[in-house]
């Protein structure tokens, strides 16, 4: 396979993603920080800013990135249940990192750490959701 060809395959459709993650990442972002700033426990507030982000990023990749080969209801479905999925694994690697002292005190690092961790298992569940297809 070509250097092209790799590029159009495997690193275009990411950079892709990555721009429309970016928006819901902003929304996530800020709603946590604003959330756990103003008193609200970690564990919650990441719950309800992922919540918001994921809805956020659905809708942004089924308009711009993503060809739907199923129902849009379908592929809501699975998409918010991968999404429930990532909500609970991003909540639980927040719980445990912010058992970390300094992790504790800077919670700006240990969200950016889980949103990059998060970043890969949200595009491949996201591809399997609307494509029906991983790689």
């Amino acid at each position: 396979m070509s250097l092209r060809k790799k590029i159009e395959t495997f690193i275009l459709p990411k950079l892709k993603f990555a721009s429309t993650s970016l928006v819901a990442t902003i929304v996530d972002y800020t709603l946590y920080l604003s959330l756990v700033y103003s008193g609200v426990d970690k564990v919650p507030s990441n719950i309800i800013s992922a919540s918001c982000g994921f809805l956020v990023n659905f809708f942004l990749q089924k308009r711009f990135i993503f060809e739907l080969r199923r129902k849009a209801s379908h592929t809501f479905l699975l998409s918010m249940s991968f999404s429930g999925l990532g909500i609970g694994i991003s909540t639980t690697l927040i719980y445990f990192l912010s058992k970390i002292p300094f992790l504790d005190t800077h919670q700006y690092i240990t969200k950016l750490l889980v949103t990059g961790i998060m970043f890969f298992y949200n595009f491949y569940t996201k591809r399997l959701a609307f494509e029906r297809r991983v790689n």
